[in-house]
């Protein structure tokens, strides 16, 4: 039998802080390890338990959810902890932000309790969680900015082949990798070793970093469009 995944609560509103937290606890395979009411808390409980996931509210006092994320995110101490963030907020520069700081999902607080479970299975696997409506949010947030914002160590993309450039690109435009194998006429372990390639090639967790080092790295450019046909 597995271990169960631990799971970090993060809000600023005790009743719903506790929601979540007997949300998890409900759930077989799931543990609650902690609960923190503000960034500052969420950042030195993450360092104390080492959760594999933290639930992470994005407005709070004293130290919001983002920076909180870029936090945990950037320490050696937790860099192995997953961010999924969870807000009312449905703006594109959450989304953007907290892709940025390192977050490995965005989900809005009103989806269903089942959809807040399967997230973090989710995320804690490893994956990201990043449906097609959000990357074309993060599309059009870049399409707005005049200016791209430069990720150290991935903008000369440095080893990088030129099919794994193209796999790089359609991801950028939101394609899956079946819409990617298909466009490319790749099997489906062919698209896999490319993104795997890609993610140790650029330093990125995940896919949501892949599609934010595409667009700073000029792979794609936002002022020609950037939405999937």
């Amino acid at each position: 039998m597995t271990d169960a995944t631990r799971v970090l609560v993060v809000d600023d509103q005790v009743l719903l802080r506790g929601s979540f937290r007997i949300l998890v606890e409900n759930e077989p395979g799931l543990t609650a390890v902690g609960e923190a009411g503000d960034g500052a808390e969420a950042v030195e409980l993450a360092r104390v338990h080492r959760p594999d996931v933290v639930l992470m509210d994005v407005r709070m006092p004293a130290m919001d959810g983002i920076e909180a994320t870029r936090r945990i995110c950037g320490s050696p101490e937790t860099a192995g902890v997953r961010v999924l963030i969870l807000t009312t907020f449905d703006l594109d520069e959450y989304v953007y932000s907290a892709l940025r700081a390192g977050a490995a999902g965005f989900l809005l607080k009103d989806a269903p309790p089942a959809e807040v479970l399967a997230a973090i299975r989710v995320v804690a696997s490893g994956e990201s969680l990043l449906a097609p409506s959000v990357t074309r949010r993060l599309i059009e947030e870049f399409t707005r900015r005049p200016e791209p914002y430069p990720v150290q160590g991935r903008a000369a993309l440095t080893g990088v082949t030129e099919r794994e450039r193209e796999v790089l690109e359609l991801i950028a435009r939101g394609l899956s990798n079946d819409e990617i194998r298909a466009r490319l006429h790749l099997s489906p372990g062919t698209v896999k070793t490319h993104i795997g390639r890609l993610l140790a090639k650029l330093a990125a967790r995940d896919r949501a970093q892949l599609v934010i080092a595409a667009y700073e790295s000029g792979v794609v450019s936002a002022s020609g469009g950037g939405l999937a046909p």
